[in-house]
């Protein structure tokens, strides 16, 4: 326990000489929080439907994003969402069996959007090739966030054959587009087990991102993982301070996609010198006072790069 809390100082100390004491927690446009709900929704193009089906989640998360399954009606919901006040959205859906999503029907609405409000677009892009990503960029596509992951975990969990390759060959389209990539590590995707997770930091660290985001295992009930064992939060939180070693000037957060509830994480996490949280626990909130840290809260997701933090939500 010793050497690890010297690797979370050593990674602490490090995030705060390049970022400073700051500590930004995020309320995503999916989720509310003491009654409050962020400023940044989430949208499906593809509805509910998902033809992967992956183990953890069987398309469950699409049901709480609003449906937009055509161009028309994506113009319609971001434009009358830009008109409520919201900063942003995340463009999202389920995937075909190949781990892609409908991208071309789109990019020109998005680039409508774009061009007649004033929204901040993020998408989860799914794989994709370099046109597309060029297409994407063009019409205006702020950032792309990307879950990298193992061989094992995409072929077993996710049930795409393709493996990591095609991972990275996404992340090199959108970096040859121009595309901000935000990669996701899901640490335990893999019934639970840390095993991969500090490779796909490695392989993420060759591409420069702006951030990088670390979930945690979030099966979902009546799906195949439910009820898996999840990661130990020190084995989590350890891949934060990994991270940060490798990647001093990245910031990195700790995003929504986890276990509700698991304060400890929230803590170590903070310990590790975590820059951006979603959800935050009073815990945690209270931890990082206790550090005294400059503290921010922005309602959107911990990936958007637009700031638009208060001093409370």
């Amino acid at each position: 326990m010793h050497a690890l809390e010297n690797r979370f100082k050593q990674a602490r100390d490090l995030s705060w000489q390049i970022f400073g004491r700051r500590l930004t927690f995020y309320l995503p446009g999916m989720f509310s929080y003491d009654g409050l709900r962020g400023d940044y929704p989430a949208i499906s193009i593809t509805g509910n439907r998902c033809e992967l089906q992956c183990d953890h989640c069987k398309g469950a998360l699409l049901r709480d994003m609003i449906p937009a399954v055509t161009p028309e009606q994506l113009a319609d919901k971001a434009i009358r969402l830009a008109e409520k006040g919201n900063q942003g959205i995340l463009i999202s859906g389920g995937c075909d069996k190949e781990g892609r999503l409908p991208w071309q029907r789109f990019i020109p609405v998005i680039k409508e959007i774009k061009d007649s409000t004033d929204l901040f677009v993020s998408i989860h892009c799914g794989l994709l090739d370099e046109t597309t990503a060029s297409d994407l960029k063009d019409a205006g596509v702020d950032q792309a966030l990307i879950n990298v992951i193992s061989d094992d975990s995409h072929r077993q969990i996710c049930h795409v054959d393709s493996g990591v390759i095609k991972i990275i060959n996404t992340m090199k389209s959108l970096n040859k587009a121009g595309i901000s990539i935000i990669p996701h590590v899901v640490c335990g995707l893999r019934y639970g087990m840390i095993d991969s997770e500090l490779k796909a930091i490695e392989v993420i660290s060759r591409f420069n991102p702006e951030q990088l985001i670390i979930i945690s295992l979030m099966p979902m009930p009546g799906t195949p993982l439910w009820g898996t064992t999840m990661p130990q939060a020190e084995k989590v939180a350890l891949i934060i301070a990994e991270a940060r070693l490798l990647m001093p000037r990245v910031r990195i957060g700790l995003g929504c996609a986890r276990r509700r509830g698991d304060s400890r994480l929230e803590t170590l996490a903070i310990d590790a010198g975590v820059n951006r949280m979603a959800l935050p626990s009073e815990e945690a909130i209270g931890h990082a006072k206790d550090y005294g840290l400059e503290i921010r809260y922005q309602k959107s997701c911990c990936s958007v790069s637009r700031d638009f933090s208060k001093e409370m939500w």
